[in-house]
């Protein structure tokens, strides 16, 4: 992991997100991408010779400044950390900042509501993490000793999450960490047997191309009423650092079995949340 990408509106949700970054980079011996998105209207930064410009230049230098305090943290104290203001309004332009600056992961804080009150809140979010090509942490609570030992990855291994998977997978290995798969049985499913859920399981691993019998040894299964109590509770049981979900950018959040966690996984989840696109 080379470089981490962090938005900040510099509220306490965002500094909450960059101390996990800070953890992470720290272990990594990776960059920290510490980004302000100031969303000044297209209208004001074009006229020339304007006051408008004059007060749009303004603010963007009144960030840059914000900067040198926001970022004068002991937890910061020896990592490389690069600064950037980016004119975007629309958050979803986020996943385009991580490829510029070739980010291998976007930590980013909110407060799991609606409104624009902090960094990326209700569905700000969703916006990000559906359109982002690489793994988004979403950390809604002060992380002091954060760590990423296990991550209960919930899938319905359909051959659609086989990518989302394989960049977990690649993920935990390089974090060190234990992924746990779970698949959560729902009331309102067509019944399968044992031997039903096991053969589609084999297939996914044969399409994966993944020949690992302790993997597939290891996957939970858990009974629940919804995919998002299922995995909360699961989570919440094992004691989980990290709850991991595919993302699907055309349909939403993400879509397991014949029913979909939408937004309620990030917005609800005291512990922090990962998604991978698929």
């Amino acid at each position: 992991m080379k470089k981490i990408l962090v938005p900040t509106d510099f509220s306490e949700y965002s500094e909450y997100a960059l101390k996990v970054a800070a953890t992470i980079a720290r272990q990594q011996d990776a960059d920290l991408v510490v980004v302000h998105m100031l969303g000044l209207s297209e209208a004001v930064i074009s006229k020339d010779e304007s006051r408008e410009v004059m007060e749009a230049l303004y603010y963007m230098k009144l960030a840059e400044k914000r900067f040198d305090e926001y970022l004068d943290k002991p937890f910061l104290e020896g990592l490389n950390i690069h600064t950037t203001v980016q004119n975007y309004k629309v958050f979803s332009e986020l996943g385009g900042v991580a490829e510029e600056f070739n980010a291998d992961l976007i930590v980013m804080g909110s407060h799991g509501s609606s409104g624009w009150d902090e960094v990326f809140v209700g569905s700000n979010t969703e916006k990000v993490v559906r359109t982002a090509s690489v793994p988004v942490l979403v950390v809604k609570h002060d992380q002091a000793n954060f760590t990423m030992d296990k991550v209960v990855f919930a899938c319905d291994f359909r051959s659609e999450s086989i990518p989302a998977l394989a960049k977990a997978r690649a993920l935990c290995k390089t974090m060190g960490a234990q992924l746990q798969l779970l698949y959560v049985h729902l009331p309102a499913e067509q019944f399968r047997s044992t031997a039903e859920v096991q053969e589609r399981i084999e297939t996914f691993f044969a399409k994966a191309g993944w020949n690992e019998p302790s993997l597939m040894d290891g996957i939970a299964f858990y009974s629940d009423y919804t995919v998002e109590d299922g995995l909360f509770s699961y989570s919440n049981k094992v004691g989980a650092d990290v709850i991991g979900i595919p993302t699907h950018g055309r349909k939403g959040l993400a879509h397991f079995f014949s029913g979909s966690i939408g937004e309620d996984v990030v917005n609800h989840s005291d512990i922090p949340v990962i998604t991978f696109k698929i």
